[in-house]
């Protein structure tokens, strides 16, 4: 009986093991389908990010798809940064590690900003890189 005991507290964390790997599964599912409306897409476990034209979506992964959907366009930003631990850092040199990375799509207005976060500084720059320059392709279309 005390054998069966100790073994309880195991056999609960598989269990919650094989349930979160379902949910992560779930999610990741439901994005596979979000997504392919989209040029170009990014899933993680904060966020999910899709480009169709200049066109951005963005919201929260859940196993039913995607919620809190915001959509706007690159035309309206005025400069996308990278944040790390809420400081703005250089998207060529980025640092090694951090805890709150977000990309932030700064608007005309003083106030208006959006964040969207990433878990990983490598794909928050390699997207900051890549709509920088989307963004600057929209500037010189519209400048013609």
């Amino acid at each position: 009986m005390e054998r069966g005991l100790l073994w309880l507290p195991l056999l609960a964390a598989f269990f919650w093991l094989a349930w979160s790997g379902w949910n992560e599964f779930q999610k990741v599912e439901a994005y596979g389908q979000w997504a392919a409306q989209f040029e170009r897409a990014k899933y993680d476990i904060y966020a999910v990010l899709g480009q169709k034209n200049s066109d951005l979506t963005w919201g929260k992964p859940t196993r039913k798809g995607p919620i809190n959907l915001d959509t706007f366009s690159l035309k309206e930003v005025q400069a996308i940064r990278l944040l790390v631990d809420t400081q703005p850092v250089d998207l060529e040199k980025p640092p090694r590690g951090g805890r709150a990375i977000a990309l932030e799509f700064l608007f005309p207005e003083p106030t208006a900003s959006i964040q969207v976060p990433f878990t990983e500084i490598p794909l928050a720059a390699e997207w900051g890189k890549f709509l920088q320059q989307e963004l600057q392709r929209l500037r010189l279309e519209a400048a013609e």
